[in-house]
């Protein structure tokens, strides 16, 4: 018989409804139930794409002997960390407060009142290498229940009291210019030199670090923060964790140089490397870079779309075998190619006959033949060969897509594909960012307020704030992108209702949920960075965007507020704020290019141009046509164009320079790091007025 899960719409939850675990939905019913029979909970939370997820329910919860043991000592709830990340990011940070790293599946015993005596995460049915079965740990959780109750209850106070000190306690902290670089050299020491990424068997693409690695060789020209990106970009788009056949990225490497993925798919990491590849692509125009950002958006418009919006994940497994999709035998890639000069493709994509997975290949261009491109006629072989794979590849059963539509991770998308289409003009990238924005906007709301998750016809209640974050990020994207104000407005809108529903008005920062949500047994307040970026960060630089395009004090009080309020954990813990630190970097730097000159204006385009082909420090980009007027208060109000002609102004904080007219002038001013060209012109023009410099 099916349990409660059969109610559920999430893919993750419904693998889960035919197993003879007596599974609840997480809600007050499965707690009240706890409650009354006076049992501790087993809180399961995974994905569908989790590989280890799959292998537990195998071995565990598909046995009818452990389920009889859960069963009878447990109220077991299971939890899908897509649907409810509030619920996930409560009990991640409560597994590390036990001693334990977190991950997924996340494995947790909790009191009748949801708080956490005990975490896991993966247990084998058997004993192995020193890790203890799941029924062993099962039968001695369960004992100590019935024996040690008051023991467990003492360790549960202690997590309530450490989330506290965590999220519920005072974080403001002094702010100086220093911190941004004093965070950067502690971030890239953690860096590997040789193969980039944070030093480590497993690694995590992390473009939001890298994101403050760049920043930091924008405002210094330190070659050593562009190297650490460079070295990380580099071996991760030629890396195993690249799909060299059908595009995209894996989450993870499961080792130091890249060569072998953890193999799903996350929609999120796709769009924040789009992100970060643009960045960069932007400053050195990198073949490799620039193939990778247009292989990306072919594999999520071939393989993620769903109807006007975008799948959540892959799954890591096909045929219940990890990456059996993805690899191959030295005979499947002669077979797959014959005709075709297969020796090349393997000399270059390190394909030997016992391979480097499980006696298979993970193709990867890393070691044997370096270098990107090699040349027309090799790049032009390799492309019909990847083609004749991807063929291939397509007759295997492909690995299970979880279709859910997510409000944040769309979020990302939108705004990867808006940056990425207007640097590279490309048209129908915009195009599929803006439809993707007005179904999220239509679907996943109602009036200004977002729901968190769409699966099949099933709407979820509520919007986290990520959601809110996310999709103002990808509405002022998208406003830079077409300088349509409707997404302006939206923005607005939505920063509305964050402040008004989760604003915490103690000690500042917004909350994961909003003040009107079901309760947590504590309502979480993050700044740190997870698989993805914080709602606090992300909203530090768009409510700096929003004020340097409104000239509306309210947005920079704001955002002054959420700096303020987490800054005494900057000393600490930077390495888990890169959003925070850009977001810091964005407010301090206050940079805008304004350019007055109607929109269709040839010259106006030129500029625009400019703008778009350089890599910037965060900024905001404003078109403002001859007829309409800045609001009072801003930098550039009242700036007009000079003679006539379409004009740029760069302006940072309170000071604009000259009016400029030519595009070439234009991009020298935009060659060196802002504050440092904003310092020299005003050397020079205090120079030029007889003025001894400061």
């Amino acid at each position: 018989m099916s349990n409660q899960l059969a109610q559920a719409t999430s893919p993750y939850l419904l693998a889960h409804k035919d197993n003879p675990v007596n599974w609840r939905l997480w809600g007050e019913a499965a707690l009240e139930e706890a409650r009354t029979q006076g049992k501790p909970i087993l809180l399961s939370i995974g994905y569908t794409a989790c590989h280890w997820c799959h292998v537990m329910n195998e071995e565990s919860f598909e046995d009818p002997q452990t389920a009889e043991l859960i069963n009878t000592e447990f109220i077991p709830i299971k939890v899908d960390r897509e649907q409810r990340p509030d619920v996930d990011q409560l009990y991640q940070a409560s597994a590390n407060m036990l001693g334990h790293s977190g991950g997924w599946p996340l494995t947790m015993f909790l009191t009748a009142t949801a708080e956490p005596f005990f975490a896991a995460s993966y247990l084998p049915k058997e004993e192995r290498y020193g890790t203890p079965s799941f029924t062993r740990v099962l039968s001695d959780v369960a004992r100590s229940w019935r024996e040690q109750q008051q023991d467990l209850l003492g360790n549960a106070a202690r997590v309530r009291e450490g989330l506290s000190v965590l999220w519920a306690s005072e974080r403001r902290g002094p702010l100086n210019n220093g911190i941004l670089d004093a965070a950067a050299v502690k971030i890239g020491q953690a860096f590997d030199i040789f193969y980039g990424g944070i030093t480590g068997a497993q690694k995590f693409p992390a473009p939001h670090l890298l994101d403050v690695m760049w920043n930091s060789y924008l405002r210094t020209g330190l070659d050593q923060f562009s190297q650490v990106v460079l070295t990380s970009l580099h071996n991760i788009c030629m890396g195993g964790v690249w799909d060299h056949v059908g595009g995209g990225f894996a989450r993870y490497s499961a080792d130091e140089r890249w060569t072998v993925p953890h193999f799903e798919k996350m929609l999120y990491d796709q769009a924040l490397m789009i992100d970060q590849l643009v960045r960069v692509a932007q400053f050195n125009q990198w073949p490799l870079f620039i193939d990778r950002i247009h292989e990306t958006v072919r594999f999520l418009l071939r393989d993620m779309r769903v109807g006007d919006a975008f799948a959540a994940c892959f799954d890591a497994d096909s045929e219940g075998e990890e990456g059996k999709y993805y690899v191959w035998s030295e005979a499947e890639i002669d077979a797959a190619l014959k005709g075709t000069f297969s020796q090349r493709f393997k000399e270059v994509y390190n394909v030997t006959h016992d391979g480097n997975f499980n006696g298979k290949n993970v193709l990867h261009r890393l070691g044997r033949v370096p270098g990107y491109p090699l040349g027309d006629a090799d790049e032009t072989l390799f492309a019909r060969q990847r083609a004749l794979l991807l063929e291939a590849r397509s007759k295997r059963k492909p690995p299970q897509r979880d279709d859910q539509i997510l409000t944040d991770w769309n979020g990302m998308a939108i705004a990867a594909l808006a940056r990425a289409g207007a640097v590279f003009k490309q048209s129908e990238w915009l195009a599929t960012a803006q439809s993707t924005f007005d179904f999220i906007s239509s679907a996943l709301s109602d009036g200004d307020h977002l729901s968190h998750s769409l699966s099949g016809n099933s709407r979820s209640k509520e919007g986290f704030a990520d959601d809110y974050a996310h999709m103002i990020r990808a509405a002022l994207q998208l406003f830079d992108a077409t300088q349509d104000a409707r997404y302006l407005e939206r923005a607005k809108a939505w920063t509305r209702v964050l402040d008004a529903r989760f604003w915490d008005p103690v000690h500042g920062g917004y909350c994961t949920t909003a003040s009107d949500d079901a309760p947590l047994f504590i309502r979480p307040r993050m700044i740190f960075d997870q698989v993805t970026p914080s709602a606090n960060g992300v909203m530090i630089g768009e409510l700096t965007r929003l004020f340097l395009i409104t000239a509306d004090t309210a947005y920079r009080d704001r955002l002054n507020a959420i700096l303020t309020a987490f800054a005494g954990e900057l000393g600490r813990a930077s390495l888990s704020m890169p959003t925070y630190l850009s977001g810091f970097e964005a407010a301090l730097l206050s940079l805008q290019i304004v350019i007055v000159g109607p929109s269709a204006n040839a010259k106006t385009r030129a500029l625009v141009e400019v703008v778009r082909s350089r890599s910037l420090p965060p900024h905001v980009l404003l078109v403002v046509p001859p007829a309409q007027k800045l609001p009072q208060g801003h930098v550039a109000y009242g700036k007009t164009m000079l003679d006539g002609e379409p004009t740029a102004y760069v302006c940072q904080n309170t000071t604009c320079s000259a009016p400029v007219t030519d595009p070439a002038q234009l991009a020298q001013q935009l060659l060196l790091p802002a504050q440092l060209a904003m310092a020299m012109r005003a050397r020079a023009q205090a120079a030029a007025a007889g003025q001894k410099p400061n």
